[in-house]
């Protein structure tokens, strides 16, 4: 035995935690970009503007599909709230004592949850209004035209509030949508170690250090 190797320094603990796959942060970046490019076509009704929009309903519908099949933080299991889970969070969070989640928090599910289902409402409604039974159907029109309102509003607050979270929890969350890692930081704040999350059964779940 080398007798320097017996002597080496262990390996520096992982410094990150892999929590968004490929999917997800693929699905997310092209949602963004196909909803923006329908919204920013709204005022010619033609094959990119129902180009975008059917491809932003596709590919909710293939998350709906990896919401349950894909890896561990994308399965709605992992971060739909219960009743209960919701408002001992929403108390946590009045106390600034609101714990860190590796993936989304009680509010940011919500928010995933609507998001999801209002991109669904538009794409139907957008669809059914090609339709020769809808065809200048009003109630149609404002369910579509309202859904697009408050869904823009939900992503401004949806933008503020990953903002506000990277402040307060000195990370950059827009960059983990990117990277798909999260860093793993023990805090005196109660429920504020990540590798508290860790799977435990899943090695390929398990931090890597970061080069």
């Amino acid at each position: 035995m080398n007798p320097a190797s017996a002597h080496a320094a262990p390996p520096d603990p992982p410094k990150t935690l892999l929590v968004w796959d490929r999917f997800i942060r693929v699905f997310h970046w092209a949602l963004v970009a196909s909803f923006a490019t329908a919204w920013a076509s709204t005022s010619h009704i033609g094959w990119v503007h129902k180009g975008a929009g059917y491809l932003a309903f596709a590919l909710v519908v293939t998350r709906i599909v990896w919401g349950f099949v894909g890896s561990t933080h994308a399965r709605f299991a992992n971060f739909v709230p219960s009743p209960s889970a919701l408002m001992q969070y929403l108390r946590a969070m009045a106390q600034g004592r609101e714990p860190r989640h590796p993936g989304h928090n009680p509010l940011g599910a919500l928010m995933i949850l609507y998001l999801l289902g209002a991109v669904m409402v538009i794409g139907i409604t957008g669809w059914m209004m090609t339709l020769d039974a809808f065809w200048g159907n009003g109630a149609v029109e404002m369910i579509h035209s309202l859904t697009v309102d408050l869904t823009l509003w939900a992503i401004a607050i949806h933008v503020a509030a990953n903002l506000a979270g990277s402040l307060r929890h000195h990370e950059n969350l827009i960059l983990s949508m990117v990277t798909g890692r999260k860093q793993l930081v023990t805090s005196s704040r109660p429920g504020d170690d990540l590798s508290a999350h860790r799977p435990a059964t899943a090695p390929s779940a398990q931090p890597t250090a970061t080069p």
